[in-house]
């Protein structure tokens, strides 16, 4: 077997071993928190006037465009994440199916999008943060609130709370998805707010014209599609629960239960958002706005309950900066024990959690949300989450196939229909991305390979004979 399509045993895999462990501490109900938490968040709170001043009114169809895609990826994450309860994610599920070199190419997109993430959710945090503290009179200088694109020097709120959220993180894995659970309940009450003050407000003739800028298609920036590429990132937080895997009590069970509820409870909570602000608003009054909730209350002079939607959204967003702070981690974590990153990457604390991955991966979302505008950050991130949510679907087909036999807990249905929707899915919303995306992309994992062949290939576990290849 030639080195870039080695792959490891989920035999071995699944047989104890030497080493730091994470601590099995995590349950169903905070699987399904962390899934909630990291999927509801800058996506619907800031990100749903971007996707409106793409495609209009028609962004009801974005998002469930989106969602079906998610949906499919969804349940080929909860066959596969029970079959291999470890961390690592898709990384871990291709390093089985498809081979050393795609593993390293999905861990790599992994590392672009949860960095990327983290940092575009901490963007979205500071401008509801900004929002809400000028609400109360408090106007921080533009300086310490931008980045240098908008004509500050740095948005020392994102960096905060990237700060706060990491040290939250090093206090253990069941005190944090606790807290999370708490948030959760804060941030899906302020949106049932939102939606129980807008419907009253609304009016058919919002959603005319319907679909202003057509439906699209590939390698076109504007209609349906290209919102749903961006709107992609609204739905995708589900995959930070795989990364779980090893810190869940009974994974066999739970994880599915994390995955598909999360999935369902998010997208419905989504469509009834969506609905009720284009049909209280024109979408040209918020498309363009740092906090479209917020604003679209204050349209109706709805001022308080503005004042809280921005103040809930301080308060809860940061559950999604957990969620995929924590993902990051374990992703690192992962690559690391298999020696395709340095080992010294997987230590574990006394507190059963990797301390060295996660203050570093803080301190370089904290440096990319300091800098960079939220736009760039979630088109970026997407190109990342579509990689691998790609492989997943591809691993869930070839694993079918080449191991019909093997026992599954959680078997998705239809489950030739949910790869191949999976895989094409990605793909069309991939070339739907702006172009710039779909190059830096490339430049990524152009400069990725470049460290898998030169360092990776040769420092992995099965290259050095330290475990045997399936």
């Amino acid at each position: 077997m030639a080195f870039w399509n080695r792959r490891r045993s989920i035999d071995a895999m699944l047989a104890p071993h030497d080493g730091p462990r994470l601590k099995p501490t995590l349950s169903w109900p905070h699987l399904l928190a962390l899934g909630v938490g990291a999927i509801v968040g800058t996506g619907i709170l800031t990100l749903i006037g971007v996707g409106a001043g793409l495609a209009g009114p028609a962004v009801l169809i974005s998002f469930g465009l989106a969602g079906l895609v998610c949906a499919c990826a969804a349940l080929a994450y909860a066959e596969l994440s029970t079959m291999m309860p470890t961390a690592g994610s898709a990384y871990t599920y291709s390093y089985a199916v498809l081979g050393e070199m795609i593993a390293w190419i999905v861990g790599w997109s992994l590392i672009l999008e949860y960095s990327l993430v983290v940092s575009a959710v901490a963007v979205g945090w500071s401008g509801y943060a900004v929002g809400f503290l000028t609400g109360l009179g408090i106007d921080l200088p533009t300086a310490l609130t931008a980045g240098p694109h908008a004509g500050g020097i740095v948005n020392l709120p994102a960096v905060a709370i990237i700060g706060v959220i990491t040290g939250l993180l090093l206090l253990g894995t069941k005190e944090s998805a606790t807290l999370n659970a708490v948030l959760v309940l804060i941030k899906i009450a302020a949106l049932a707010v939102f939606v129980a003050i807008a419907l009253p407000a609304f009016k058919p003739e919002h959603f005319t014209p319907f679909m202003p800028n057509g439906f699209g298609a590939p390698f076109v920036q504007t209609g349906v599609m290209a919102a749903a590429a961006i709107i992609f990132f609204a739905f995708y937080g589900f995959d930070a629960i795989s990364t779980a895997a090893e810190e869940t009590k009974k994974p066999e069970r739970d994880l599915a239960i994390g995955i598909v509820g999360s999935m369902l409870i998010c997208t419905a909570l989504y469509l009834v958002v969506a609905a009720a602000a284009i049909g209280a608003r024109p979408v040209a009054t918020f498309a363009s706005s740092p906090e479209p909730l917020a604003l679209i209350l204050r349209q109706m002079g709805q001022g308080t309950a503005a004042q809280w939607i921005a103040a809930a959204a301080v308060v809860a967003l940061p559950t999604v900066l957990l969620a995929f702070l924590f993902g990051q981690s374990r992703i690192f974590l992962g690559m690391a024990r298999d020696g395709l990153l340095p080992r010294r990457l997987a230590k574990v604390s006394s507190r059963g959690v990797p301390a060295v991955v996660t203050v570093f991966t803080a301190v370089v979302v904290a440096i990319l949300a300091g800098l960079l505008p939220l736009d760039e950050l979630a088109s970026l991130a997407n190109a990342g989450t579509l990689a691998a949510f790609c492989s997943v679907g591809v691993s869930l087909i070839v694993l079918r196939m080449r191991e019909p036999g093997r026992k599954r807990v959680f078997k998705a249905p239809l489950w030739p229909l949910v790869g191949a929707i999976t895989m094409i899915g990605c793909i069309v919303f991939f070339l739907s991305l702006k172009p710039v995306t779909q190059i830096g992309f490339l430049v990524w994992n152009v400069i990725g390979v470049a460290i898998y062949l030169l360092w990776s290939s040769r420092n992995s576990r099965l290259a050095r004979g330290e475990e045997t290849a399936a």
